[in-house]
């Protein structure tokens, strides 16, 4: 996970020194604030384009748990690079990668376990639906 992650860095870096040298280039003079503010907004609205119409057929299909699923391990993913990097700057702890990989490893299974357990529940009230509907003439 640890080398996904690294490699990850090394897009992004590549990525930025990217943009940084044709902003040089092409002498737009953006601030680095700037930047970020066009950035931002350009790979959010193309992450808008591709999220929405998946959401849009999960909700079309009523798979709404998979629409919150998503959104959960989205939170998650932030919420524990966060406390690892607030373990950084405060000292309280090691930012380690291997704790977020752990953390979400936790949820996965929770989930799996939630999973089953919602899958037999309806299988139970379709076993019983199913019988009631025989008996009825």
């Amino acid at each position: 996970m640890s080398a996904l992650l690294y490699k990850l860095i090394e897009i992004i870096t590549f990525i930025h020194e990217k943009i940084l040298s044709w902003n040089d280039n092409y002498e737009y003079n953006f601030t680095d604030k700037e930047l970020h503010f066009l950035v931002t907004g350009v790979f959010g609205m193309g992450l808008l384009l591709l999220i929405h119409p998946l959401f849009k057929f999960l909700t079309k299909k009523k798979m709404t748990l998979v629409i919150s699923w998503i959104y959960v391990v989205t939170l998650l993913v932030v919420i524990t690079f966060s406390i690892e990097i607030g373990q950084r700057i405060t000292h309280t702890g090691y930012m380690d990668f291997r704790d977020i990989v752990y953390g979400m490893g936790g949820y996965f299974l929770m989930f799996f376990v939630f999973f089953v357990i919602r899958f037999m529940i309806r299988l139970i009230k379709k076993f019983i639906r199913g019988d009631e509907a025989d008996s009825n003439p």
